[in-house]
This record gives structure tokens, sequence and C-alpha cells, in this order.
């Protein structure tokens, strides 16, 4: 059975701005300005370290590393949440008619929801897409 996506947790947001994903070696030192960022701010920041690599994801914003500004080529799409962790199957519903329509997608999950970022390029008609398929947007 899919996610009830009529459920007012499930709805849909887009964010304004643009928001970068950055790419950096496992072993490179993480920019002090990204430090500052996750401590004094409240704007979106993902920093994810693994042994191939680091990926930092967050909200273009002045005092991001201007070497992050070429990749500030993303649009953010926020599922309202919080959802339960019962909910199975929201990223693959989601995700799908994307996929149709060849939209490619960068997702970030927290405890409470999910962000789904697209290029800005392709943010109209990825929310086109997701209300041909019957998904509900929030101003």
């Amino acid at each position: 059975m899919p996610p009830p996506i009529e459920h007012p947790c499930l709805h849909l947001h887009v964010h304004s701005g643009t928001y970068f994903v950055s790419k950096l070696q496992p072993s490179a030192p993480i920019p002090q300005s990204i430090i500052v960022s996750l401590v004094d701010s409240t704007r979106f920041l993902n920093v994810t370290r693994t042994s191939e690599e680091t990926s930092i994801v967050g909200e273009w914003h002045t005092g991001i590393p201007v070497a992050f500004k070429p990749d500030a080529i993303w649009r953010c799409i926020k599922l309202r949440g919080p959802m339960e962790f019962s909910l199975v199957g929201v990223l693959a519903q989601l995700s799908a008619p994307l996929k149709s329509a060849g939209i490619g997608i960068f997702v970030i999950s927290t405890w409470n929801t999910d962000y789904l970022l697209v290029n800005e390029n392709h943010v109209e008609l990825a929310v086109e897409t997701l209300k041909a398929d019957g998904w509900t947007f929030e101003e």
C-alpha cells in the first residue's frame, strides 16, 4: 500500500534560494566557514563524511566558501514532516514520477523529514510532475 500522499505531513514545499552540493576528499578539512555556519546559523546545512568522501550540502548565502558557488545550482523541495518511521516507501513514491520525467535528485534525510534537491533548471518541471502525480504543494 503506498504512503498516504494526501496526509499533511507529506505535503511539499519549494524553498526559496539556491542550494549547493559539494564534494571534498575524505581527508580534506571542512572549511572553517562551514563549521561556523553549523554553529551560528539556522540555514539548511548538511555535512556527511565517509571513508570515500565528504559531502557538504546547504543553502547558498554569504559566508559559504566561494569555491562552492559553482555548485549552487540546486533548489530544495521539502516534505513537510514530521513523518513516522513506520511510514515506508515515501521516497520511492516521490522519486518515481521524477525518474519518469528524467529529473535527477539529490536527497537528504533527517529524523523528521526528507529534502529533495533538483537542478534549478528543472524545478518547475519537478513541481508540475509531482502535482500531476497527486502531490500537494504548500506555499
